[in-house]
């Protein structure tokens, strides 16, 4: 990951809400700026409903992997 500096217009910080950290992401013939919130864990805080613990979804998650290469031989 690259960090650069970049000047947006305080014209359109305001427009667009942005705060101090943008994702920048190459949209082919453009670029998209993605506002970073000042706290992300905090915003996505209940954006997800788990049935099982992050323990168990990376054990799962590892195994996937491992089989996949194994197919790969």
């Amino acid at each position: 990951m690259h960090t650069s500096l970049l000047t947006v217009p305080k014209s359109y910080r305001r427009e667009l809400q942005l705060e101090r950290k943008v994702l920048v992401v190459n949209a082919g013939d453009h670029l998209k700026l993605i506002p970073i919130p000042k706290d992300p864990v905090e915003t996505l805080r209940g954006a997800f409903s788990l049935k099982k613990s992050f323990r168990k979804l990376r054990k799962q998650a590892e195994a996937e992997a491992q089989k996949e290469l194994a197919e790969k031989g």
